[in-house]
């Protein structure tokens, strides 16, 4: 019997690679690590409110796109989270 993804352990190259996805993300828009893992863990608590999700796998992204003003693009946050249960969880 096969565990569920959201039940298996990152190994540590994947924690390693994630890390050095924040840490690159977070050097392109001027945002250190930290901000981007509690920017993180802020989004997964509010949206755990609503529905379960699958925060080992969610994914954050600041990147500069848009345009504002004479061409200066401003920062713009994606976030892929994976939902596992769109019920409410009381």
């Amino acid at each position: 019997m096969r565990l569920p993804n959201f039940l298996k352990r990152k190994s540590s190259r994947e924690v390693a690679k994630d890390r050095l996805k924040i840490l690159l993300i977070s050097d392109r828009v001027n945002c250190s690590p930290e901000v981007m893992e509690m920017i993180k863990q802020d989004i997964a608590r509010v949206i755990s409110h609503y529905m379960m999700i699958d925060t080992d796998n969610m994914e954050i992204q600041i990147s500069k796109s848009g345009t504002k003003g004479r061409g200066n693009k401003n920062p713009s946050l994606y976030a892929n989270v994976p939902i596992l249960d769109l019920h409410k969880i009381t």
